[in-house]
This record gives structure tokens, sequence and C-alpha cells, in this order.
């Protein structure tokens, strides 16, 4: 399996639900403002620059702390959830949203259907609009992020490309009925394509083959598009975004290697040809996607692999040159598309290099001090503040 490009998932990590002090009308974000604090805009990102967020380790770290590390407040903060909601499920995101609306935020729910597609029923999206409309009541915006990295083969919603453009567009009517939520689309990014081995790959002689065969050579690999097959359609698709890591090098994944210079601009624009290979038969996604489909463009998980199993001496000097290609100075003018960029704060065993990986950039003092300091003028952040006016 093409492990560099997908990281485990990371449903069912159970929040850590805070009292908060937030009064009960929330807040607004920052960079989209509305009349009511109870009636935050829907989320669309800012007219220029991007918002920046966290994939947090909500089990381990409140959302207060790593804005206290940060030394500002995220625009955005991402939670995972399974879905079909259980009570549990419910609890969190409820306690993930009064911590996001404590910081002046909006929340990026990552739904993960992991009862299959078939599990999207009726009954399950008319409890996600409810959910949705209390969280947005509340006064915080949501972005749902339904099944991401739909075309791997890690997850049971993986390379069902009809299957899951139905389900996406039901998901999509179910948020655009809320009064403050939106959509975001988001695959992995296609280097490693059709990663072969993984347990819900699309079978030979299976429909499912046939409409991922975009050249119609007979056979599924990396010169059919990764894209194009799961996309749901403009009218359902609010933000397009990706999982785009650096995981290394070579093969086999885990070595702890500074990345080459231009490696993210080229990943996401199909150009890439270096260390870890010829990619260049994946399509411009941010082109292709971005621009001429018209939606802003996120990078819903990013970092660098560190492997804490392995010498991680050069552990600053990895980091600091992948944020250095995400967060550049030339971001804005060369990607004026890109609204979103939120990092994956997370320590933890990855199954693929069969060892601990540290992706923070807050929790070690020094790098954390590198971090913040290269955070660029062209970021948006949250309020920090919880609302203050009455409903």
């Amino acid at each position: 399996m093409h492990a560099k490009m997908r990281r485990l998932g990371t449903s069912a990590a159970a929040l850590t639900v805070l009292a908060l002090t937030a009064c009960s009308s929330g807040a607004t974000l920052a960079v989209a403002p509305s009349s009511s604090c109870a009636s935050p805009a829907r989320p669309i990102g800012p007219a220029s620059g991007a918002l920046f967020g966290v994939n947090l380790d909500w089990g381990h770290e409140q959302l207060a702390d790593y804005a206290r590390n940060l030394g500002r407040s995220p625009a955005v903060a991402v939670s995972f959830s399974g879905f079909p909601f259980t009570e549990a499920d419910r609890t969190n995101i409820h306690g993930a949203a009064e911590q996001v609306r404590a910081q002046g935020a909006a929340l990026l729910l990552t739904l993960e259907p992991h009862g299959g597609l078939a599990s999207v029923t009726d009954e399950a999206l008319k409890d996600l609009q409810t959910l949705l409309t209390q969280v947005n009541g509340s006064g915080v915006p949501v972005i749902v992020r339904f099944a991401q990295e739909m075309n791997g083969s890690w997850y049971e919603w993986g390379e069902q490309p009809a299957e899951y453009v139905a389900a996406f567009r039901r998901v999509a009517a179910a948020v655009h009925a809320t009064p403050s939520s939106a959509t975001m689309w988001a695959p992995n990014y296609g280097g490693g394509y059709p990663f072969d081995g993984g347990k819900y790959e699309a079978k030979k002689g299976t429909a499912d083959y046939t409409a991922l065969d975009t050249n119609h050579d007979g056979t599924l690999d990396g010169k059919d598009d990764p894209y194009a097959p799961y996309y749901p359609g403009d009218d359902a698709v609010d933000w397009v975004g990706m999982s785009l890591y650096h995981w290394g090098s070579t093969y086999p994944w885990g070595a702890n290697v500074v990345p080459e210079a231009g490696k993210f601009a080229q990943q996401l624009t199909g150009t890439y040809d270096g260390a870890g290979g010829k990619d260049t038969a994946v399509p411009d996604f941010y082109t292709d996607y971005g621009i001429k489909h018209g939606k802003p463009v996120a990078i819903a998980e990013t970092a660098a692999l560190v492997n804490t199993s392995r010498d991680a001496s050069n552990s600053l000097a990895i980091k600091q040159a992948w944020w250095e290609q995400v967060l550049g100075s030339d971001i804005p003018t060369r990607f004026p598309d890109l609204k979103m960029v939120n990092w994956f704060e997370w320590d933890k065993y990855e199954t693929e290099v069969k060892g601990q990986v540290d992706w923070t950039a807050t929790k070690d003092p020094a790098i954390r001090a590198a971090f913040t300091k290269a955070l660029p003028g062209w970021l948006h952040f949250g309020t920090g503040q919880p609302c203050t006016s009455a409903k």
C-alpha cells in the first residue's frame, strides 16, 4: 500500500468535554461577520489570505490550551465523528462547538460513515440537520467534510464513486438546509493512486472498477484520474480540500527526511517529480477544482513526518522546511484561491511506518517558538473571544 500518501483515520478519538464560560449566543468568525451573533454567515473563506486551522487531538488537549501555545486562536478547528451519530458523538460535537465558540472560530466537522455509505439514511441526515442547526444557532459556523479521502482504499467508503457521490449529495442537501453550514469535498493527494492493497480497493470486474478506469484501458492504475469520478457536482460542493502530507521521500516510508524544495506546490498542482516518485500523471487539483470550479481550496490536513521511533534529531529542520513551503510568503500570490490550511497536531502511532510519529508543531517548545514566529501575516485567525452580545 502507498502509505506515504495517507494517514490513519482519527475517528473514535473521544473529546474531553470542557465546561466553558462562553455566553449562550456564541461567537462569529472574524473573516465572515454577520449581523447577529446567533446567526453567523455561511463559512466560505476570506476575500484574501487563508484561514489557519488545526486538527486537534481533542482527547489530550483543549482548544484553549492549543491557542495559548500558538499565541493566537485558530480560525478553524477540525473534529472527527462517526456517522450516523451515536449519543456520544452528539455530546462530543457539542463539546467541540463550545470550545470553538469560545475561540471565535469555525468548526470543520469530519463525518466518517464507518458502517459504509448505505448507513447514510434519511434518519441520519435528519439528525445531522438538527445538530448543525443547533450548533449554528449557538453562533458556530460549521464546514462538513463528509467521508474524506474517498479515493483511498483504506476506508469503508473508499473507491465507490457512484455510491459516494449519491451519499455526498444527500448530505449536502441536509447541510444546505441549515443557516450557517457548508460542505467540503476532500480527496487524498493522488500520488500513489489507486493505492493497491487496501481493504476497500475497487475489484476488477465490478462497476466501481469500470467507473474508475477513466482512460478506459481496462486497468485501474496511476494513469487514471484520482479525483474526477468522485466529484459530487458544483451545486453540492462549497469547498474543495485535500489531505497533503510530507511522509518522507522513499519506500519504505518512515525515514526522517527533510522535504525537498517545491514539493508542496508541485503536489498541489500535479507536477511533482522528485525523490518520492514521478507523479506528473496526477491532475492539477488547485486549477481543476479551485479555479475552474470556482471553489475555495483547503489543505484540510497537513504536517511533516517525524518518526520518533528513529533518530529524530532533525525534527525542527523537517517541520520547518515543510511549513515554510505550505505557509510561504509566495503562497497568496501563487495560490490566491487557497483559503484554508489546517495543521495536523497529533503525536500518534502510525501503522504505515510501524512507529510513533510526531506530526505536531506546538508540542516541543523549540519547534513551537520557530513555528509561531513563522506564521505569516496573510493567515486569518479566530477572534479569541466568546460572544458578548445578547440574543
